[in-house]
């Protein structure tokens, strides 16, 4: 077992009541700081796991079984140059370079705030670059692709089965080692 980091936006539960924290403990969910912030009940999962995949769902689960809906899961899909150093270990002057093409070829576009002075890129797709490109490792890769995945079937309204995710992390896995 591996213990996994991740967080679930959730929604729907008063946090006044005085049951708030009780009902995510009671639920399964004891692996978990849970905080109310900007409107958005925040759960930080530190959640031991065989996968991944395995991590969220049974975290998803449980949040729903408190009663709260699930939002997303975290982190952060959309990431700037200082989230990306941050999370691949890289400073902010290497990630300014490779996303100006002087410093490796083809890294990904920013997908969101293009005109702005602090653009966005989709994590996933600049994990994949970072992988093919031996920044990254292959678990990192994938977990991106998962959150992505997991998190586009959220917004749908219909959360994944762990089989369904790992099935799809498998694949992306090879797919990843193929190329």
């Amino acid at each position: 077992m591996k213990t996994f980091e991740f967080s679930i936006i959730a929604s729907g539960l008063d946090p006044e009541a005085e049951d708030f924290a009780d009902r995510f403990f009671d639920a399964g969910c004891g692996d978990a700081t849970v905080s109310f912030q900007k409107g958005h009940i925040i759960l930080d999962f530190a959640r031991e796991a065989a996968s991944f995949e395995e991590a969220i769902i049974s975290a998803a689960k449980a949040v729903y079984a408190a009663g709260a809906k699930v939002d997303r899961i975290e982190p952060d899909p959309l990431v700037s140059l200082a989230e990306i150093a941050a999370r691949t270990g890289l400073t902010r002057a290497a990630m300014t370079h490779y996303s100006k093409g002087t410093r490796g070829e083809n890294f990904p576009a920013p997908v969101a705030r293009v005109t702005s002075e602090s653009p966005l890129w989709d994590w996933a797709v600049v994990a994949r670059w970072m992988y093919e490109n031996e920044k990254l490792d292959l678990a990192e890769a994938v977990a991106a692709e998962t959150v992505k995945r997991a998190n586009e079937a959220i917004c749908k309204g219909q959360m994944e089965s762990e089989e369904q995710l790992k099935r799809h992390a498998e694949e992306y896995a090879a797919e990843l080692e193929a190329a």
